[in-house]
Formats: C-alpha cells, structure tokens, sequence
C-alpha cells in the first residue's frame, strides 16, 4: 500500500506531501490544475523516462520519495530481489539534478531496472490512455493467463521450457546447412588448427616456466656482474668480509678466555662467519651453473615466442588452447559424421515437436476453459456498467508456428447492440466503452491481482450520467480489496472516496504552483458542487453533493453487510 507521497520542485509543485489511506483514494481538481503530474511523480519515482525540463524553473533539482507498506506476499518477492522492507516499509526515491538521476531503494541507490522490476510488486498503473492496449491480442492474453492463473500459468511454463528446448535444437541444426565443399573447406580449416596445436606438444605452466628462464637469461650479464662483486666483497679474497670476521674471530677468541662475559659475544660472532662461510658457498655453487650456450638461449626464445603465438591465436593460457583444441575436435568428429549427426539432430526435433504440441494442446484446452468462465463474468460485469444487450465472445486460432507462449492466437469479439453479430473489439468500441470494459476485467481480476495499490488515472474518460453511478461502484468494489487512488473529473466517482483530496493551482508571487491536500467530509461536499455545478454552487447544488455523498455511503454499508 502507497502510504506517503513527496514531491519537490517537479513542474508545477513547489512541495507536496500527500498521505495516502485504505480503500478508495480519490484526487479531484480543475482542469489543469495538475492531477496528471502528481500520477507523473510516481510514474517518475518508479523509472520513468525522466528529462531536465521536468525539473521546477529556477530549481536546482527535482526529488520524489514513495513511502510504501509491503504485505507478506509482496515482502517476500521483494527479497527475492535482495530488498528487504523496514519494519514492513519500503522507500523508493528519485532526484534529478540535470542531466543525472539517482534512485534509491531503502537508501541505497539502484538501477532504474531494479526499481521498476520492485514496482512490479507494488502497484499497477492504469493510466488514462492504457485502455487502448486492450485493442491488442497480446494485452488479450495476457488477461486471459492472469485470469486463469491457477492452472495456466504452470501449462505456460511447461510450454516456454519444451519450447526453449525445441529452439535449441532447431538452432543447432542451422549449423548442419552447408553444402559439400563448404563443408571439406571447414574440415581442412579445423584438422590444420587442431595439428598447430598437437605438433606443438603443449604442457601445462611450461610457458611460466620458459618465461622465468628467459627472464633470467635475458639479465645473464647484470646477474653475473652483480653476483660476483657480492661474492668478492663476502669472500675470503681481497679482504672480503668473510677474511674480515674470521680474523675479528681469532682476536675474540684469545681473550674471551679471559672474561666469561666475552664467551656470549664471541659465539654469536662465530655464527656469523659460518653463516657468512654457508652464503658464500650457495652463491659460488649459483654461479657455477648459471651458463648456458647461445644455442639453449635460441631455443628457449623460439619455443617461447610459438607459445605466445599459439595463445595469441587459440587462447589466454595453455590450458585455454588445449581446450580450445577439444573443441574443434568435437566439431571436426562431427562433420565427420555429418549425415548421421544430421540425421539424429532432426529425430529429435521431431519429437521434441511431438512433446511440444501435446503441451500447447493442454494449454489451449485450459486456457478455453478459462475463456468461457471469463466471457461470462465479463458480459455480467458490462451489464452492470450499463451495457444493457451484450454479447462477449473469446475467439480461439491456432498459429502455424511455435511460440514460448504456445500456439494461441485469440481475439475479444463483442457486440454492444440489440441483432447486431459480434465484431472484433477495436471495429466496435468507442473510447468510453474501452474505458468500462477494461474496468469490467479490472474488476473481475482485482481478487487475483496480488498488487496492493492500484491507480486509474481519469479510467471515466468518455462516460457521464448513469453509467458514470455504475463506474463508481465498482471502483468502489475494487476499493474493498486493494488500495486504489483514482484521478476523475465525474462526481457520482469521488462521492465514493474513502480520502477526498483537492489538487488546487495558484499563482504566489508571479509563480504558479500547485498544492494537494485532504478534504474533510463538508469540503468534499463542496468539491463535488463544484464538480456538479462549476462556478454557480447553489445551495441546491450543494443539497445535491450531499445526497450524492450520502448514496454513495448507503452503497457502502449495504456492500458491507
């Protein structure tokens, strides 16, 4: 549920902090006086396409914070996403600074993506415009799956796995159509890749091992020069240090018989000069065999540079070329064995069709089981919108071609006259029978939608007088289960509000702004004068908002009993 709505510096609004309420949120105002921007924050808040020129004039920035509450079903999804509500709130915020925007989820910032994908979870839009959607087969579907969830969606997803499968195999056998001399050039390509490789006999760490070497060859006149002017100066030649200590040793020697508290320095002397002894040992036996002939430098460069070139070609490493060799041996086996290959390749592909076809059989049979359930709470909600004589029909075809989706093609067919043959949807309907017909299925699916908060931005385009009553309550209906906020411009609606809010435009100080705020129950009343009346309120036209206000209550408690 949408609890807490701020907007700052965005269009109009200077600030506006809204909190929402249960039930049926309901926002009225003039005309221009800027409803559609405040469902534009939200739409904003959760990834819409956002530009600088949606930020305040003379503003440095725009910011929109959602404050939500997450039922258990939706906290669950949510951490599926690795976001975990606060004390059950979730808070998703945006501000745009420019040409930049930052967007937050619990204060850490997000990706766009992810905060449309926690959206999702969250609510449903359903802006003045969408009702147009349902024109499409597609949209079609989607409604008929979501109605029949319990036992579609499993058959769907069985459906998108075989089908997943099936297009695997299909794309492996692409690789098979190739003609006779297309197919010896590949094999004469693939056998002289993999004989590069295996005449150069590869080991595992052999090029670390050359490298090391000829690192150390390549350096072989500095190391030699470095080494033995160390050995000289540790040495016993030419009054090396070794000549130095062990002579300081002999000294020590004759008089630490004369005072034991010399016997302590004299052998820790004599550890150093047989640890001095030991080094120059190790580093004369270094330099002894460290020569090798030009010859063995030659060859220790060639092998390294057919290395490097091997890798250069085949892959990053030894172990990635002697892979890269397993894998063309593979597809040489396989040209080898190209009929047969072939051959298998399409008996699996014709019983993968098999098992594929099965499948979208068993979902066709539900989802035309789900289809006649649905045309009939479809034509009684229509009736009870004021669709006096309907007919409503799900039309089934069946496509030539495999889909993740199976092999459905439907159409809505309906017919809204007395004798007249049902038609597809979009030759019939006008705007505002669109507008009803998409909140009959909103109606029908608002048990099974497990979004929390639901928005219908100005659904009542195009209808008025009865029909406008019948619209109102079943927004009210879907009020019982799902928060809903609703933007309308016909009072018989906004009399069913459960919170009345006013979106108001003024001018302050040669700057436009608008304000948002809730209405108590006589300023509602008024609200709906205005509607009712315009400019001219009355007190006939207020006696009227009241009796409307107190129809809409009856409405409600006789729903509640």
């Amino acid at each position: 549920m949408l609890l807490h709505l701020h907007v700052k510096n965005l269009a109009l609004i200077d600030e506006a902090e809204v909190d929402f309420t249960e039930g049926l949120n309901i926002l009225t105002g003039e005309t221009g006086a800027g409803k559609s921007i405040l469902i534009g924050s939200i739409n904003l808040a959760l990834g819409q396409k956002a530009s600088k020129s949606m930020i305040r004039e003379h503003a440095e920035y725009a910011f929109v914070e959602l404050v939500f509450e997450a039922g258990e079903r939706t906290a669950e999804k949510l951490k599926q996403m690795d976001i975990f509500p606060d004390d059950g709130q979730v808070i998703i915020s945006r501000k745009l600074t420019g040409n930049r925007s930052i967007c937050k989820i619990n204060g850490e910032t997000c990706t766009v993506s992810m905060v449309k994908q926690a959206a999702f979870y969250l609510l449903d839009i359903h802006g003045q415009h969408e009702h147009q959607s349902l024109l499409y087969p597609e949209k079609q579907m989607e409604i008929l799956d979501a109605y029949g969830k319990e036992e579609i969606q499993e058959k769907r997803e069985q459906v998108q796995k075989d089908y997943e499968t099936y297009k695997a195999l299909r794309k492996e056998l692409e690789q098979y159509e190739i003609d006779e001399e297309q197919k010896k050039r590949q094999m004469d390509f693939l056998a002289f890749e993999i004989s590069e490789i295996e005449d150069a006999k590869l080991k595992v760490g052999e090029d670390e091992e050359l490298e090391a070497q000829y690192r150390k060859m390549i350096n072989a006149k500095r190391i030699t020069e470095s080494l033995s002017e160390v050995y000289e100066l540790t040495g016993y030649e030419r009054e090396g240090s070794s000549e130095q200590i062990g002579r300081a040793v002999r000294q020590l020697s004759q008089v630490s018989e004369l005072d034991d508290d010399l016997k302590g320095i004299y052998e820790t002397l004599n550890d150093i000069d047989a640890l001095l002894s030991d080094f120059n040992r190790e580093l004369s036996s270094y330099l002894s065999g460290f020569q090798f002939s030009q010859e063995e430098f030659l060859e220790t460069e060639e092998r390294l540079n057919l290395l490097n070139h091997l890798k250069s070609k085949y892959g990053a490493s030894i172990e990635a070329v002697l892979e890269y060799k397993q894998e063309k041996e593979e597809e040489y086996e396989a040209l080898e064995h190209f009929e047969q290959n072939q051959a298998e390749l399409k008996r699996k592909i014709e019983e993968q069709e098999t098992v594929l076809q099965k499948q979208c059989e068993c979902l066709t049979k539900s989802r035309k089981k789900w289809a006649k359930s649905l045309e009939k709470e479809i034509i009684e909600g229509l009736q009870e919108l004021n669709f006096l004589d309907v007919a409503f029909e799900i039309v089934f075809e069946e496509k030539a071609e495999f889909s993740s989706n199976g092999k459905d093609s439907i159409c809505f067919f309906i017919s809204t006259n007395p004798g007249e043959p049902k038609r597809e949807l979009q030759k019939v309907v006008s705007g505002g029978e669109l507008s009803r017909i998409m909140l009959a299925i909103k109606t029908i699916l608002a048990d099974k939608d497990e979004k929390e908060t639901l928005i219908f931005d100005e659904i009542d385009t195009g209808i008025s007088g009865k029909t406008a009553w019948k619209v109102s309550e079943k927004m009210a209906v879907i009020a019982k289960s799902h928060q809903v906020l609703c933007i309308t411009h016909l009072p018989q609606i906004a009399a069913q509000a459960d919170s009345h809010f006013l979106i108001e435009k003024s001018v302050k100080e040669l700057e436009t702004q608008t304000k948002i705020w809730r209405l108590d129950e006589e300023k509602s009343v008024e609200e709906l004068a205005r509607m009712l009346g315009g400019e001219s309120i009355t007190e006939t036209v207020l006696s009227n908002a009241r009796e409307m206000k107190e129809m809409a209550q009856q409405q409600k408690n006789t729903r509640v009993k």
